[in-house]
């Protein structure tokens, strides 16, 4: 071969070797470009999806079932005033909820998106899961964990529920039945573990911390009628958020302290004084209705959750669906006594037990008697709303239920008031009338009660802005 030909065929094989080197440089960009725009855990693609039948063909009694279980632990167990209870409820459907996502083709996992929760265990892809029985194991577990301090009895209650939900539910395949019992068993391990860094880790054994010291001086909390001299969980408001945005709210400032009678705090106080003297029939069985005390009742943040059961109940909702609504209704009142507690222990604004006696009449007797622990602003107020924000969120704003949380309660003796259902065109109106309930008690001002449902109203919101759907692609 001559000298030309084979520079030719010399600079030929180079060019041929280079367009190879770029043609694979080409494939090697194309791939790690395409690795770099996979969806991540946190995308709309879960990392994993049980399979089997779906969590929305599932009925929802093992939900509802686990649900007035721990309503009835709540008011049982010793200790669980209304913000350890909404905390409870809180974790509880968190649970439920994480125990059967994998289930639900249109919905996402909360991980990354509450405070503090980076991780939850996986199921295995492709396999086949019974989604009421993660469900069950799962809040059997996670309440055995929270209600620690229960009654023998009441323990025997979790047995005997799980036992009678895994009879009606399990799948002739018995590697199902275990898959998916361990998995939520997993779960609430999981959950659990989590709910120990907030702060509130058995918050029922320090309801009234004898180190507290009380704030004192004009237009501070005062004890009242029940004599309690340490103000109800003064750090609560401490304790971490589930959902971020809702620790950054701010705490609106009451009206400013004055005995001056043409001052508007007066007025505030006034007015419930006027109140007291005027109560009809309906507005003392509202009153009476909405209490909720602990040890009585489930609480106020349980009356909430019972709500969300019979909206469950009312629109038939599937274990999905269920499990969402306790999940959404538990975080609302859990962050909701957070906040509301945190703005109280701020102010430590005196209830009209206190001012009333003192400007107004000196021997003047509230219709019920006054929490102990500072008015402003309402807890009933704050909780209702934020939990119907998410419940209209569900099942729209128009849904009527029927409230039948006390119903066979023995009767008000003293306050000769009977326990009869209440029923409402919408959610809202439910938490309008739990805020009233407290004005007609002689227990909260007006001011309580707007700034209760307005933070309500934005802490709901919070919970709703999470990225419970999956995003359409």
């Amino acid at each position: 071969m001559n000298t030309g030909l084979r520079s030719k065929c010399y600079k030929s094989s180079t060019r041929s070797i280079r367009r190879s080197y770029q043609n694979i440089l080409t494939i090697v960009l194309l791939i790690a470009l395409l690795q770099a725009c996979r969806k991540q855990p946190t995308d709309d693609v879960q990392p994993t999806i049980g399979a089997g039948k779906p969590a929305t063909e599932y009925k929802n009694d093992v939900a509802t079932a686990w649900a007035a279980l721990q309503l009835k632990l709540t008011k049982t167990t010793a200790g669980f005033t209304p913000p350890v209870a909404s905390r409870a409820y809180g974790y509880a459907g968190v649970t439920m909820y994480e125990a059967v996502v994998p289930g639900i083709a249109t919905r996402k996992s909360l991980v990354g998106q509450l405070q503090g929760l980076t991780a939850l265990p996986q199921v295995e892809s492709g396999k086949t899961y019974n989604w009421a029985l993660s469900a069950n194991a799962a809040e059997a577990a996670i309440l055995r964990s929270l209600y620690p301090t229960t009654s023998a009895a009441n323990k025997a209650l979790i047995d005997s529920l799980e036992t009678v939900n895994l009879n009606a539910n399990k799948d002739t395949d018995e590697a199902v039945n275990q898959r998916s019992i361990e998995f939520g068993k997993k779960i609430a391990d999981a959950i659990f573990d989590w709910s120990k860094t907030d702060g509130g880790h058995e918050g029922y054994t320090r309801n009234f911390p004898a180190s507290y010291v009380v704030p004192t001086g004009p237009g501070l909390w005062q004890p009242t009628e029940n004599g309690q001299k340490i103000p109800m969980q003064p750090y609560w408001g401490q304790v971490r958020t589930f959902v971020k945005a809702n620790n950054a709210l701010p705490m609106p400032k009451p009206l400013a302290y004055s005995t001056d009678v043409k001052s508007a705090i007066f007025g505030q106080y006034m007015d419930v004084y006027k109140k007291s003297q005027t109560l009809t029939q309906t507005e003392k069985e509202i009153a009476v209705w909405w209490a909720d005390n602990p040890a009585e009742t489930f609480t106020p943040p349980g009356h909430s959750y019972s709500i969300a059961r019979i909206a469950v109940t009312t629109a038939k909702a599937d274990l999905g669906k269920a499990a969402e609504t306790f999940a959404r209704t538990g975080i609302s009142v859990a962050d909701a006594f957070i906040l509301c507690w945190r703005c109280k222990y701020i102010y430590n604004n005196l209830r009209p037990y206190t001012y009333v006696r003192l400007t107004i009449d000196p021997k003047w007797i509230p219709f019920w008697p006054a929490p102990p622990f500072p008015g402003y602003p309402s807890g009933h107020a704050t909780q209702s709303s934020a939990s119907a924000t998410v419940l209209t969120a569900l099942y729209g704003d128009n849904f009527a239920f029927t409230d039948d949380s006390h119903v066979g309660r023995v009767k008000d003796a003293q306050r000769n008031v009977d326990f009869k259902a209440r029923s409402f065109t919408s959610f809202v109106q439910a938490a309008q009338e739990s805020a009233d309930s407290r004005f007609y008690g002689n227990i909260h001002t007006h001011q309580d009660n707007e700034t209760g449902l307005t933070e309500g109203k934005k802490i709901g919101a919070n919970v709703n802005a999470l990225a419970w759907a999956k995003s359409k692609s």
